[in-house]
This record gives structure tokens, C-alpha cells and sequence, in this order.
């Protein structure tokens, strides 16, 4: 008789898990994506609490996507190295309208078209740039940018930041085989206050900037030091999409919010190149009120196959 209550407990436990955890992804993803929680922290953290009981529970349940998963690895003695299947490359500098229009006739003749280009215009996040790789919709590793061609693996701090989703969420559009996906990693404003007024507290020395506490904290060789900071990101483009044609980058963004990453919310596509040039200015009249620090804007030409 106990062996079958056990594997009835198990066969409830395995139904009530995957009941959790689909609820705290779908919450996470109101919450960090679109900024529209449907419950508390409060009541996030008690569904969060059942299911590490569970899976405390029956370890054997425990997969590597799960919610809980997010925090545990033990320390690492150095961050291996990881070569990117494509290379982050730096962005061109333009500074002022003139060198834009200048761009923008450029790639006209270059591409022998009088016609208007369509441009994605976002702000440039002042933040630690990373790459995220998923296979058949799993985050299996994370790295820094590097010198571009090569990176440090980063992937258990990585993992420590609640808006980077553990697995896609694929209802509307399925995962690709392979997807590295790029983005920032930054401190809002008031977060970066909070932890310094914390080591004030405790009488320790202030960070200096949020940007290079950031490369700091996701350098951290405990991931539990990490995941104590509140760190976020915004993802902005990809490095490929195995069995997934892209056409346009504002088509990329779109589905990468649909797949649950965070996409910075004032990006927007523009035909012709003083459409771009106001777009340009719209963010630049928004830098103050941005909680985050922006160092610029990213111009980008929004057909892929240019």
C-alpha cells in the first residue's frame, strides 16, 4: 500500500509543479515584460515557496527551467572563456544630424535607391552587453561581450536575473533550434540608489556608476552575491536564429518580446531619414526622465537582408 500512495503523491506532485511553474512564468512575464502583474510579490513568493517544497520534496522533478532553479550553483574558482558562433561587433559612431544625413545618402547610393530607408530607432542602454544562448527554447549559456570574438561565461549570474527567461515562451511562436539573443545588463536608477544607500548602512564604500557596478556584479565568482543585486536587462538584436528568417529587425523585437525577453519600450520604425532624425530627438528629450542611463541612440537600417 505505501508504494502506491507514494506513486500517487508523485504522479499529484509532477501535476501540481508543472501548475506552478507555468503560473510564475506567466507572472514573471506580466511582471518583467509587460509591466502588468496580475498578483503581489507577495503572493508570487508564497507559489514560489510551494513549489521548492515540492521539489525539495521529489529532487528527481527538478529541472533545469524551473523557477527555482535561478539561484544555487556553487562558487567558481575563474570564468571559462566563450567563443561567439557570431562576433558582438562595436557600433559605427555618428555625432550630429549632419553625419546621419550623410549616412543616410550613403546607403543610398551604396544600395542605388532614391527611396526612404526604414530605420529602428532605441535607445542605447549604458549597460554590460551579453549574449544569451537557448537550445529548443532552454537558456543553456550566458556570456559577457569580451573583445567581441570571445567572452567569459557568465551564465550562473546570469541566471540570477529574474528577467531573463529560463525557457521561451512559445505559445504564439515556436523556438528556433538555436537562439543567441544580445542585450544590456544595467541598474535602474533607483535600484543602483537602494544598493548604495544599503552599503552606506553598513558602512562600506558607494559605487561609482551604475554601469561599472554592473560589469562588476555579473563578474561575481558566487552567484548568490548576484543574484542579492537587482540587476535587469533589455535585449536589442541577435546573433542567429537557426530555422528562423528573420526580415526585419522590428520584426526580431516583436518576437522576442512574444518569447517573454524585455524590449526597451521606446524603440520605434521610421521611413526616411528626418523621420529618423526626430525620432532621434524624441529620446534624447527623454534621457532625463528615463530611469536608466542611455549614452546615445542606435540608428538602425530595420530591412535585415542590407
Amino acid at each position: 500500500m505505501r508504494g502506491v500512495k507514494e506513486r500517487v503523491s508523485k504522479v499529484r506532485a509532477t501535476k501540481r509543479i508543472a501548475e506552478l511553474r507555468d503560473a510564475l512564468n506567466h507572472h514573471s512575464y506580466r511582471y518583467h515584460v509587460l509591466d502588468k502583474p496580475e498578483i503581489s510579490d507577495a503572493e508570487y513568493d508564497r507559489l514560489l515557496r510551494e513549489l521548492q517544497e515540492i521539489e525539495e520534496q521529489f529532487p528527481e522533478l527538478v529541472t533545469p527551467d524551473s523557477p527555482t532553479q535561478r539561484v544555487g550553483a556553487p562558487p567558481l574558482d575563474a570564468f571559462n572563456t566563450v567563443t561567439h558562433t557570431v562576433p558582438m561587433l562595436s557600433l559605427d559612431n555618428a555625432f550630429g544630424f549632419d553625419e546621419l544625413r550623410e549616412f543616410d545618402e550613403r546607403v543610398k547610393r551604396l544600395l542605388e535607391t532614391p527611396d526612404g530607408l526604414e530605420y529602428v530607432v532605441e535607445p542605447k542602454i549604458d549597460g554590460v552587453a551579453v549574449e544569451l544562448v537557448y537550445e529548443r527554447g532552454l537558456f543553456i549559456q550566458g556570456s559577457t561581450r569580451g573583445d567581441g570574438f570571445v567572452g567569459e561565461d557568465i551564465t550562473q549570474n546570469l541566471r540570477t536575473i529574474k528577467a531573463i527567461p529560463m525557457r521561451l515562451r512559445t505559445a504564439s511562436v515556436p523556438a528556433p533550434e538555436r537562439l543567441d539573443v544580445r542585450g544590456e545588463v544595467y541598474y535602474a536608477k533607483k535600484d543602483f540608489i537602494w544598493l548604495n544607500n544599503e552599503r552606506e548602512a553598513r558602512g562600506e564604500p558607494l559605487y561609482a556608476n551604475p554601469r561599472n557596478t554592473a560589469a562588476g556584479s555579473l563578474r561575481q565568482l558566487d552567484s548568490k552575491v548576484t543574484a542579492q543585486r537587482p540587476l535587469n536587462i533589455f535585449v536589442h538584436s541577435f546573433g542567429q536564429a537557426e530555422e528562423h528568417q528573420f526580415t526585419t529587425h522590428f520584426e526580431a523585437l516583436t518576437t522576442f518580446k512574444e518569447w517573454s525577453f524585455r524590449v526597451n519600450p521606446h524603440i520605434s520604425v521610421c521611413s526616411g531619414v528626418e523621420k529618423m532624425l526626430e525620432n532621434c530627438q524624441r529620446i534624447a528629450a527623454l534621457r532625463a526622465k528615463l530611469d536608466y542611463d542611455i549614452d546615445g541612440v542606435v540608428v538602425k537600417i530595420n530591412n535585415l537582408a542590407l
